[in-house]
C-alpha cells in the first residue's frame, strides 16, 4: 500500500470522527453566518442557546441535518486532499533533495514549497466535492414549524407554507431543489470564494507543518521519540485558529450563495454572485455581516482539526506498523 493511500485513507478516517463530534456546532454556525434576519439578529443568543432553541423548536435531529452527506463530503474532501497532498509533497520534496545536490537549499521542503502543495491539493479538492457541500448547506438551514403552538406567532403566508411544507427533506428532495433553481452549475454555487479559501488549509497546513518540524528538532535534540498524540491535537488546534481567522469572511460568502436564495420579497436575500453578495452585504450588514457567528467556528473548527490531525496521525502509525509487521511475517515464512 502507497504512503499516498494511506495517508488518504487516515484523513478520511479522521475527518468523519471529527466529523461525528462536532457537527451540532457546524450545523448551528451555518445558521448563523446565514442568518439575515435584523430582529432575531437584535437577540444576540449563544451558541448554546441556539442549540436549545432548535431541539425546542424543529427536534434534536435538526442539530444533525444533512449529516448523512456531510459524512461523505468529508471522507470524500480529506481523502482527495491527503491522496493528492501526499503526491505532490513528494514531488516537492524530490525537488528540494535535488536543488541540495546543487548547492541550493537544505534538502528540506520551505514554507512557500509547502503553501503551494496545500494550494495544489485543495483546489482539487474543492473541484470534486463542491456539490456535495452545497447539499450540505441546504440541509442545514432547513427550518421547520414543528408544533401549532409556533404557528400562531408567524405571518398567515408564512403559516400556510409552513403547515403545507413536505415532512421528509432529505439529499433527494435538496439534489432535485438545487436542479430545479439553478441546472447543474447549481452545484458548484460558491465554488469560487470556495477556491480563493483554499488559502484557509494552505495556511493550516503550512503552520502545522513548520511547527511539527520544530517540534521533532526539540524532541530529536532531547533524545525523545516522535510527539505524542495531545502534541499532535494542540498543533493542529493551533494551525486551524490562526487559518480560521483569516478567511472567515469568504467561509459566510460561500454559505451564503449556497443557502436557499430568497426568490420574492426583500432583493437583499437573493446573490446572483460572489460579488453582488460581498456588495450587498457591505451595504446591508455592514463589515460586522462577514464575522457572523465567528466564535462558533472557531471553537468547532479548532476541535475538529485538533481531532483530525490526532486520529489521522494515529491511524497512519496504525497502518504502518501493521504492514511492517506483515513484511517481517512475510520475511520469517520465507523459505532458507
Amino acid at each position: 500500500m502507497s504512503d499516498a493511500l494511506i495517508n488518504g485513507l487516515a484523513g478520511a478516517g479522521g475527518g468523519i470522527i471529527a466529523q461525528l463530534i462536532t457537527y451540532p456546532l457546524q450545523t448551528v454556525n451555518t445558521r448563523q453566518q446565514t442568518e439575515r434576519d435584523l430582529k432575531k439578529e437584535r437577540r444576540k443568543l449563544g451558541t448554546v442557546e441556539q442549540m436549545y432553541q432548535v431541539i425546542k423548536q424543529e427536534g434534536w435531529e435538526r442539530l444533525y441535518g444533512g449529516l448523512a452527506p456531510s459524512l461523505v463530503g468529508t471522507a470524500a474532501s480529506q481523502g482527495v486532499y491527503y491522496y493528492f497532498y501526499q503526491i505532490f509533497r513528494k514531488k516537492a520534496e524530490v525537488a528540494a533533495l535535488e536543488r541540495r545536490k546543487k548547492g541550493m537549499g537544505d534538502g528540506t521542503v520551505g514554507m512557500f514549497s509547502s503553501l503551494m502543495v496545500a494550494a495544489l491539493s485543495g483546489c482539487i479538492n474543492v473541484l470534486l466535492t463542491n456539490p456535495i457541500w452545497v447539499v450540505v448547506t441546504r440541509m442545514q438551514t432547513h427550518t421547520k414549524i414543528s408544533k401549532k403552538s409556533e404557528l400562531d406567532t408567524v405571518a398567515p403566508d408564512d403559516a400556510i407554507l409552513a403547515a403545507v411544507e413536505p415532512p421528509p427533506y432529505g439529499t433527494g428532495h435538496v439534489i432535485q431543489e438545487v436542479y430545479g433553481e439553478a441546472g447543474f452549475w447549481g452545484f458548484w454555487k460558491g465554488v469560487f470564494p470556495t477556491l480563493i479559501m483554499v488559502s484557509n488549509p494552505s495556511i493550516q497546513f503550512m503552520l502545522y507543518e513548520t511547527m511539527l518540524k520544530k517540534l521533532n528538532k526539540r524532541r530529536a535534540l532531547k533524545g525523545k521519540s516522535a510527539p505524542t498524540a495531545l502534541e499532535i491535537f494542540l498543533l493542529g488546534a493551533l494551525a486551524k485558529l490562526g487559518a480560521t481567522v483569516v478567511t472567515y469572511p469568504l467561509l459566510v460568502v460561500k454559505a451564503r450563495l449556497q443557502a436557499k436564495q430568497a426568490t420574492t420579497g426583500d432583493r437583499r436575500h437573493h446573490y446572483k454572485g460572489t460579488s453582488d453578495a460581498i456588495l450587498k452585504m457591505i451595504r446591508y450588514e455592514g463589515l460586522y455581516g462577514f464575522y457572523k457567528g465567528m466564535s462558533t467556528k472557531i471553537v468547532q473548527s479548532v476541535l475538529a482539526a485538533a481531532v483530525l490531525f490526532m486520529v489521522k496521525e494515529e491511524l497512519v502509525r496504525g497502518a504502518r506498523f501493521l504492514l511492517a509487521g506483515d513484511v517481517v511475517d512475510a520475511l520469517r515464512s520465507k523459505p532458507p
